[in-house]
């Protein structure tokens, strides 16, 4: 950051407003005279963690051994996901498969239908092909230093780093979202990520301690998700105040520093809902690569950048019928693009042909009934719902 970018920025936290325009405190929080943060600070977060950790359903208490395969799975869940949504999922996942060899042995369609609703699903696809490359290629059990844990599918520099410190007690340093966070503060670190992601990871390292890294790993994500929050940072209550050189400086509240996020584009698309006489809806395997890769969806054209021109709407339906265009449209918002769905649907009678644009070898009928335990994604699901939304076709 540039000086001049960086006084402006200073400035406008002591008139007590954000780049955004929101109020923050217009006087620095007292405190002690500021520590540069080192082994004191590590000292200081593991006592706090010892007394403050969140109980998590993949957490073993303070100094013991974890199980790699439980900080694996709860690791890959965690990705853009919150704990509380990750909680439900992780429980049944290991009351189906307790153990590495055993998610080996299940079959990806049931790996991909226990995933069903937790969203990213090349992760699912991943997990299935890691389980498998462990027990091929490793005996069934996790390499325990990250340069094997990296070339297993699935697993990034973060992940590995997480797997090796927590379960193997290996001095490695993870760099989530909230140690990224927790360590751009207590180093006030004004260059604006991404750009600062390098520097950041460079100073969580030089932190990370020979002893319980694994421990400490868990205190920094814990203290980013319960006290140094993105928003309003419990300042007064966190361990690290006094090493904490944003909060010194009355900044806190404004770090990280983010670049400008660019606009999300719309893709536009048709889905086709076909109902039989007796009951059954018509889905659709996707390819197992790409976006939703291996899951059931309602058969739907290519996503475009465009809407579709309504007297081709019909065009590559999967049956010849007589279509209704369902009023109003599905919006669902992916990473990096909203999706706009236009839904048509159809009766038809039990014998009915598929035609070519189905791609019949990837069909098959599923009664209504059984559609909640199909493991559709969320936004196959809202199709269907908005699909059959009046009374009666429910």
């Amino acid at each position: 950051m540039s000086a001049v970018a960086e006084k402006a920025i200073v400035g406008k936290a002591v008139r007590g407003k954000t780049p955004a325009g929101k109020a923050v405190p217009t006087h620095r929080q007292p405190q002690l005279p500021l520590r540069p943060a080192g082994a004191e600070t590590v000292r200081e977060l593991l006592a706090w963690y010892d007394a403050e950790r969140r109980h998590l359903p993949w957490r073993y208490a303070p100094r013991r051994k974890a199980d790699p395969y439980r900080v694996w799975l709860s690791e890959i869940m965690l990705q853009q996901t919150t704990v509380k949504a990750v909680i439900p999922y992780f429980q049944k996942f290991v009351a189906l498969w307790p153990t590495v060899t055993a998610l080996a042995a299940a079959s990806q369609d049931d790996v991909l239908q226990q995933w069903a609703g937790l969203g990213y699903y090349s992760r699912a696809r991943n997990l299935k092909a890691c389980a498998d490359a462990i027990v091929r290629d490793f005996g069934g059990v996790f390499p325990s230093n990250e340069k094997d844990l990296r070339t297993l599918p699935g697993i990034g520099p973060y992940t590995a780093a997480a797997i090796a410190a927590i379960a193997f007690g290996v001095r490695a340093t993870p760099v989530d979202g909230n140690i990224e966070r927790v360590v751009s503060r207590l180093f006030a670190v004004r260059q604006a990520l991404p750009k600062s992601k390098p520097e950041i990871s460079r100073l969580a390292a030089t932190l990370t301690p020979t002893r319980r890294p694994g421990d400490y790993a868990q205190a920094m994500m814990d203290l980013g998700a319960q006290v140094c929050t993105p928003k309003k940072p419990s300042c007064l209550m966190c361990p690290l105040q006094q090493d904490c050189a944003a909060n010194a400086q009355g900044i806190a509240e404004l770090l990280p520093l983010k670049a400008a996020k660019t606009a999300r584009p719309t893709r536009f698309g048709l889905a086709y809902l076909v109902l039989r006489e007796d009951g059954a809806v018509l889905l659709r395997r996707r390819p197992n690569s790409g976006l939703l890769g291996g899951m059931l969806e309602v058969p739907s054209s290519p996503w475009g950048d465009t809407p579709p021109i309504a007297k081709d709407a019909t065009r590559s339906a999967p049956v010849s019928a007589s279509w209704w265009q369902v009023p109003g449209d599905v919006v669902h918002v992916f990473t990096h693009f909203r999706l706009q769905c236009v839904v048509h649907r159809a009766l038809v009678p039990v014998d009915v042909a598929l035609t070519f644009w189905a791609d019949q070898e990837r069909c098959q009928w599923v009664h209504r009934r059984d559609l909640n335990a199909a493991g559709l994604p969320s936004v196959m699901r809202k199709l269907v719902a908005h699909g059959l939304q009046d009374a009666a076709f429910k």
